[in-house]
C-alpha cells in the first residue's frame, strides 16, 4: 500500500507539473490618458475593455494566466516610453495595448522594437505608425489618419464642401491627420486655404476661430480630438460660425465627444469611425454589458478596439502555447480574426489592422429613441478601400517585389 501511495504522489506530482509547464503567463499592461482630455476616450474604459476580453476568452480554461497591469502616460513622450521600459525591463509585461496620443505612441514603439516586445495601437491615431516609422512589433488595431482622412474628407468634399480650413492640435497627432485630410480633399477635387496650430488642450480657441472664419473656407477641419474638439465645437457654436453657413467637420470624433456636446450641438456633424455601439446585436451585446461596469457608458471605439486587440492576442498566445514576440507577430499576421464588434480583421505586413469603417452623421435631437442613440450610418467603407494601400506608406518592412 506504501508503495502504491508513492506511486500515486509521484504521477499526482508528474501531472501537477505537466500543467504548470502546460500554462503560459501573459502580462498585459493597458497605457493611455487616465485622467485629462482623452480620458472619456480611452481611460479606465479601456482597462474594462481588457478585462473583459479576457473574461470573454476564458483565459485559464485555455491554459493561460494573465495578469493586467494599467498606468496613465499624462500625454508625454518620455513619460510613457519610460514606463514602458520599467514594464518590460522590470515588471514583465509581454504587450502594451491602447496608447492614445500619436507622440507617446510612437515613443512607446521605438521602446517596444527595442526590447522586442509586442505593442498593439488602440487610441494613438497617426498613420506613421504603419508608414515611415513602422516596426515588425506594431500591431495598429482601431484607426488611424489616412482612414479618418479617406471618410470624411473625401465625403464632404465629394458633397460640394470644396474648400478647407484647419485647426491642427500642434503634435504628431494632428499633424498626420491634417496632412492625410489635406492629400483626401485635394485627390477629391477641393482645396486646402490654410491651418492654424493650437496647443494641446487648449481652453480657449477663439482667436483659431476667428481665423478660420476669416478664411472664409466652406468647411473648417478640426484635426484634433477628445476635449479639443469638443470645446472647439462648443466656441464655433457661441460665435454662430456654423450658422453663417461653414461647416465644421470632426475628423477625429468619438460617442463620448458627442454625448458630452449634446446633440442640440452636435447634430449633422459627419465623422468616421471603426464601431459604433449600435450597429448589430453582437455590439449591443458588448456594450450592455460594459455599460453595466462602467457607470452606465458606452464604449468608444477606441475601447471596443483595445477588447478586440486583446482578444486576438490571447487567441494566438494560446494556439502557440508560447508568447514569443516573433512567433506571436508571425502567427497573427497569418490570421483571419473574427472580432465580434468589427467583423473580419487581417494584419498586414506593415502591421495595419484591416477592416470596414463607417461614416455616420450625428441625429437631430428629435431623431433620437434613447440617450445613447446619436449614429446614423451613411455609408460603410469596404474594408479594402478603409486604409492607406499598403504600397503607399513608406513602411521598410513591405516587400517590394
Amino acid at each position: 500500500m506504501r508503495t502504491f501511495a508513492l506511486l500515486a504522489g509521484a504521477a499526482l506530482a508528474l501531472v501537477t507539473a505537466s500543467a504548470a509547464e502546460a500554462q503560459v503567463s501573459v502580462k498585459l499592461g493597458i497605457l493611455n490618458d487616465m485622467s485629462s482630455l482623452y480620458a472619456d476616450i480611452s481611460g479606465p474604459g479601456s482597462v474594462v475593455a481588457a478585462r473583459m476580453a479576457v473574461e470573454d476568452f476564458k483565459a485559464a480554461e485555455k491554459g493561460l494566466k494573465v495578469d493586467i497591469v494599467q498606468a496613465d502616460h499624462q500625454n508625454k513622450p518620455d513619460v510613457g516610453s519610460s514606463i514602458a521600459r520599467q514594464w518590460y525591463d522590470q515588471d514583465g509585461v509581454d504587450v502594451i495595448f491602447d496608447v492614445t496620443t500619436s507622440s507617446v505612441a510612437l515613443a512607446v514603439s521605438e521602446v517596444t522594437r527595442e526590447k522586442n516586445k509586442i505593442f498593439m495601437i488602440s487610441g494613438g491615431g497617426t498613420s506613421d505608425l504603419t508608414g515611415a516609422k513602422c516596426t515588425p512589433n506594431n500591431v495598429h488595431w482601431t484607426y488611424d489618419t489616412w482612414a479618418l482622412a479617406n471618410g470624411t474628407g473625401t465625403a464632404l468634399t465629394r458633397q460640394g464642401k470644396k474648400t478647407w480650413y484647419f485647426l491642427t492640435a500642434d503634435y504628431a497627432f494632428g499633424a498626420a491627420l491634417d496632412r492625410d485630410t489635406s492629400e483626401a480633399v485635394k485627390k477629391a477635387g477641393g482645396q486646402v486655404l490654410g491651418s492654424v496650430k493650437h496647443p494641446l488642450n487648449s481652453p480657449d480657441f477663439s482667436s483659431y476661430l476667428l481665423q478660420a472664419q476669416g478664411s472664409k473656407a466652406q468647411v473648417i477641419g478640426l484635426a484634433n480630438a477628445g476635449a479639443d474638439t469638443t470645446n472647439a465645437i462648443k466656441q464655433a457654436g457661441e460665435f454662430g460660425i456654423t450658422q453663417s453657413g461653414q461647416a465644421l467637420a470632426g475628423l477625429l470624433v468619438f460617442a463620448s465627444d458627442v454625448k458630452a456636446l449634446g446633440l442640440q450641438a452636435a447634430q449633422g456633424l459627419v465623422l468616421t469611425e471603426a464601431f459604433y455601439w449600435d450597429q448589430n446585436d453582437q455590439t449591443r451585446e458588448f456594450s450592455k454589458r460594459f455599460a453595466a461596469k462602467f457607470d452606465g457608458k458606452m464604449p468608444t471605439s477606441s475601447q471596443a478596439g483595445v477588447y478586440g486587440s486583446v482578444l486576438a492576442y490571447l487567441q494566438t498566445v494560446a494556439a502557440l502555447k508560447s508568447k514569443d514576440s516573433a512567433a506571436v507577430m508571425g502567427k497573427m499576421k497569418s490570421t483571419t480574426f473574427e472580432d465580434p464588434l468589427m467583423g473580419k480583421v487581417t494584419i498586414r505586413q506593415d502591421g495595419r489592422a484591416i477592416h470596414p469603417m463607417y461614416l455616420f452623421e450625428v441625429k437631430k435631437p428629435a431623431e433620437s429613441k434613447s440617450p445613447w442613440d446619436m449614429y446614423k450610418t451613411l455609408a460603410t467603407i469596404p474594408a479594402e478601400e478603409a486604409f492607406r494601400p499598403l504600397a503607399d506608406g513608406g513602411c521598410p518592412l513591405v516587400n517590394k517585389s
